[in-house]
């Protein structure tokens, strides 16, 4: 087994577990009653779907995947942040 192939193994098995992340925080949004709890979540959900195109990006080896994921990512912090600012109220 040479480098590569482990590199392989690796990545592909962060994506199994970004995949069943995705999967378990789509269920907890579906059963949550609390909306900042379905925030949170959301935020798990979305941040795990980052990570998945950037595997992909780094698998293939594509600098626009790759891009696009991290232009993702600086928008998912806007609106989390954004986000709280809402569910609190905008209290400090």
């Amino acid at each position: 087994m040479n480098i590569d192939s482990a590199y392989d193994v690796v990545l592909s098995g962060v994506l199994l577990i970004l995949a069943a992340a995705i999967l378990i925080g789509l269920f907890r949004i579906y059963t949550s009653t609390a909306a900042a709890e379905r925030a949170v979540v959301g935020d798990l959900v979305f941040f795990a779907g980052v990570g998945i195109l950037m595997i992909v990006g780094i698998q293939s080896g594509s600098a626009v995947i790759q891009d696009a994921a991290m232009l993702a990512a600086f928008l998912g912090i806007l609106a989390t942040v954004a986000l709280a600012r809402i569910l609190t109220r905008g209290e400090r």
